[in-house]
């Protein structure tokens, strides 16, 4: 049963702190399971299930997998948007996490090509399917059951934020277990050491879902369900009365989402075919960059606060278009120092558009239809961005055999950031917990 939208002012906190708990820990969870696909990728996965390939295009075909979950991504954010905004987000959470960690403790027992040829592959393929949907539909629900507890518009950014921070937890835990486990002798983590910490996500789920379970329903969906104010086909309302809303949301997130997993996805097969470093380093220099998002994502969430939520985006996407250019430009330094130094450097830029990126999402869609709106915007610009990132990063290489090349690819995808945000309006200051944008459908 949904909670009332009129509790006292003390439960209210507790509440809201367990909401951001709960959202932040799920989502790291849920991360944790998703890096950890995209960082065995470029590391294991070419060898073993595209053996008889060259390294060039077995990293290639490795990826076109990952970029299946990407694909994925909107279908969940259509399901789990569609149920989010019908029976609240608390449910469909716990759906989600339970989803995306079932799909992830399977790839543990999936046979190589080795064993079965290319059937392994095939299997991946699906579960990654399955991964994508599982992270679809989480986003959204993690960042409404923060912001949606908020009293004021004061902190919406910052609360808004902390279900963003459970993306670098999510890829600090991935690149530590993997790290880890890679100091196995000989080929022990070749042959079996890597399935180890997807087997250990089934842990991790457990705890995600004893706490996901203590949580109440928040305030907005508890007063839409008590005036019975609920959609009922959300995901087709939104899509038919927001529709510049969804675009813009999806395009905005190029200049963050492809730039991220070139920074943490790409870096691998990059650092160790053409850099010559090895991937204990790689994985230690993501592994700090992590940390230090930990400090930036929710300080930008906090300065959108003060700043306006579109300013500092248009701040960070600026910041953007310039640093690709001097990532490749240290990376291809072959120093070890310049190397590590661009790696932990890569995602402030981001962080400066991640940390604000939620809030100024979310609030862009009117409460009956925000979890599928919000879900739709973000998780279709997987499909433009963020799946075929690493892609197009491995074919621009394989062509020009040049950063330079793909720092440029990085400065067009922030360039649709500029222009998409500058396009979208801002609620910083405004009031999100009554019907905005448009006068609902007669019942």
């Amino acid at each position: 049963m949904a909670a009332s939208p009129s509790i006292p002012e003390h439960e209210h906190r507790r509440q809201l702190r367990r909401a951001i708990i709960a959202s932040t820990i799920g989502t790291a969870i849920e991360w944790y399971d998703f890096f950890l696909y995209s960082i065995v990728t470029g590391l294991v996965f070419a060898k073993l299930f595209f053996p008889n390939s060259d390294p060039l295009v077995g990293t290639l075909q490795a990826f076109l997998i990952y970029a299946v979950g990407f694909v994925a991504r909107p279908v969940g954010a259509a399901i789990f948007g569609h149920y989010g905004d019908r029976i609240g987000r608390k449910s469909t959470l716990i759906a989600t996490l339970l989803l995306m960690g079932l799909a992830t403790f399977a790839v543990a027992f999936v046979p190589t090509y080795e064993s079965i040829g290319i059937w392994g592959a095939v299997i991946l393929t699906v579960l990654r399917f399955i991964q994508g949907i599982g992270v679809g539909g989480e986003w959204g629900g993690s960042v409404l059951m923060s912001m949606e507890w908020t009293r004021t518009n004061a902190h919406r950014g910052f609360a808004a934020s902390w279900p963003q921070f459970g993306v670098p937890a999510g890829l600090f835990l991935a690149n530590l277990a993997v790290l880890a486990f890679s100091q196995m002798s000989g080929d022990a983590f070749l042959a079996w050491g890597w399935r180890v910490p997807f087997a250990l996500s089934i842990v991790l789920v457990a705890i995600g879902l004893y706490i996901r379970l203590r949580i109440l329903e928040t305030p907005v969906f508890a007063r839409l369900a008590q005036e019975q104010r609920i959609e009922r086909t959300p995901a087709l309302e939104v899509i038919k009365r927001q529709p510049r809303e969804i675009l813009l949301s999806a395009l905005l997130r190029m200049g963050e989402q492809a730039p991220f997993y070139v920074f943490t996805a790409f870096v691998f097969a990059y650092g160790v075919t053409a850099l010559k470093v090895s991937q204990d380093f790689l994985l230690t220099s993501v592994l700090v960059a992590s940390v230090l998002s930990f400090v930036t994502i929710p300080l930008c969430g906090h300065l959108s606060d003060r700043i306006g939520r579109k300013r500092m985006y248009l701040l960070g996407a600026a910041a953007m278009a310039v640093f690709g250019y001097v990532y490749f430009a240290l990376l291809d330094t072959g120093n070890p120092v310049w190397i590590f130094i661009a790696i932990v450097l890569s995602l402030v830029p981001h962080d400066m558009m991640y940390g604000p990126q939620a809030a100024l999402i979310a609030e862009s869609f009117t409460g009956r239809l925000r979890y599928s709106g919000a879900s739709l915007g973000y998780q279709l610009a997987s499909v433009i961005a963020g799946g075929p990132a690493p892609l197009i990063a491995t074919a621009i290489f394989a062509r020009y055999h040049s950063g330079y090349a793909i720092a440029g690819y990085i400065l067009f995808c922030a360039l649709v950031s500029l222009a998409s945000t500058w396009m979208l309006e801002d609620y910083t200051n405004k009031d999100i917990s009554q019907e905005h944008h448009y006068s609902p459908a007669a019942s």
